[in-house]
């Protein structure tokens, strides 16, 4: 015998309206799911560490129940120490002109995909970081500019504000201090007037502080790192990334052993050589959790001045290389660009008569193949 179906009483449209009206919008939940390991510091929404693989990994990212399309497939790290308020507009420049749609100074697309997006203002960062004495960290404050954040500080001497690139765990209240127009007198005073290299990395390789490479110790964790001595940091400057000091090349002169260069390992693999006075942040970039981000919708794609992809195989053949044909194919043809250049890897340009001098070790190249794992 068939049993009856237990139906369920629907609300009428006057209830329907009554609920209507006390909607509730998106409301943020985080991973309750606890991590198989002990946390670096308390579970505030910080940063965990792990030495295990990284498929086990916990990653610390909130997500929002699905009210909407949009909410469903939204992820953001867990940045809750950020400023909320607006940026110190002393250090900051509009950001408006042609060049906001890919275009160079004579109007012609030279980035495609680009365009639109909300409003920014620049942020004037120091790089370079050649003021001397302690500075207080005022704020961690989010870039629309740049994956990592940046840190407002303020030089204990005069009150001089400026911008620097954020490490990983800075956080408002913290004392640093950069070491590139010299070692102060009274760090000195405190060695004993004896500069013992030990004692002066214990002293001076600490988070967020600045000085020349080769005061930093072999296999420390860098960041904004240089490759000249009268320049900024023009490496490792995205969120989450880092370098690794591998060893020092020196040269015996009659006053001694001289260091000429140091070497690093950069994220992408290369080993290359930098002057022993470039500059360098102990630490790693702050918010390392970018890259497991998820915008949910494509209009968030929109917001950050990203225009629509369309991929070469869906377009005719007069259009791209990769198009006409029925079905998915892209003609038998190697994966080009529009205009005939090759997608994976490109024309080899370094000749014999153009070495890469301060290269030591090329980054692993795979043109278009698989990593084997």
């Amino acid at each position: 015998m068939l049993q009856p179906r237990i139906c369920q009483l629907q609300p009428t449209r006057l209830g329907k309206c009554v609920l209507s009206s006390f909607r509730t919008y998106a409301t943020a939940t985080d991973h309750v799911s606890p991590p198989a390991f002990e946390p670096a510091i308390a579970a505030d929404g910080a940063v965990f560490q792990n030495q295990g693989p990284r498929k086990d990994e916990f990653i610390p990212l909130r997500t929002y129940k699905p009210r909407t399309p949009g909410l469903r497939h939204l992820k953001r790290p867990v940045n809750d120490h950020l400023w909320k308020g607006r940026p110190y507009l002393k250090l900051t420049i509009p950001k408006k002109g042609q060049h906001l749609g890919g275009r160079n100074n004579s109007g012609k697309v030279t980035v495609r995909h680009r365009g639109g997006g909300h409003k920014r203002r620049i942020r004037i960062v120091d790089y370079m970081r050649f003021t001397p004495g302690k500075h207080v960290v005022d704020r961690i404050e989010y870039d629309p500019n740049r994956s990592a954040h940046l840190a407002l500080i303020t030089r204990v001497e005069t009150g001089e504000k400026s911008y620097i690139v954020a490490a990983d765990g800075m956080r408002e209240g913290d004392q640093i201090e950069s070491y590139r127009s010299g070692i102060p007198k009274e760090l000195l005073d405190s060695m004993g007037g004896v500069m013992d290299p030990g004692m002066l990395a214990a002293k001076t390789a600490s988070r967020g502080n600045c000085l020349p490479i080769r005061m930093v110790p072999l296999g420390t964790q860098v960041y904004n790192v240089g490759s000249k001595s009268t320049w900024g940091g023009v490496f490792c400057r995205s969120a989450g990334t880092y370098a690794i000091v591998m060893n020092r090349e020196e040269v015996e002169t009659a006053k001694g052993l001289k260091i000429v260069s140091i070497i690093v390992r950069l994220q992408s693999g290369e080993m290359r050589k930098v002057s022993p006075d470039a500059c360098c942040t102990i630490g790693v970039a702050s918010n390392p959790q970018s890259h497991f981000t998820s915008l949910g919708k494509a209009g968030r794609a929109r917001w950050l001045g990203k225009r629509p992809e369309v991929r070469g195989v869906a377009m005719n053949a007069a259009d791209h290389p990769h198009g006409g044909g029925r079905g998915k194919s892209k003609g038998n043809v190697h994966p080009v660009s529009p205009w005939g250049t090759p997608a994976k890897g490109g024309y080899k340009t370094r000749h014999k008569r153009n070495k890469h001098t301060f290269l030591v070790q090329d980054r692993p190249r795979n043109q278009g193949k698989r990593r084997p794992r």
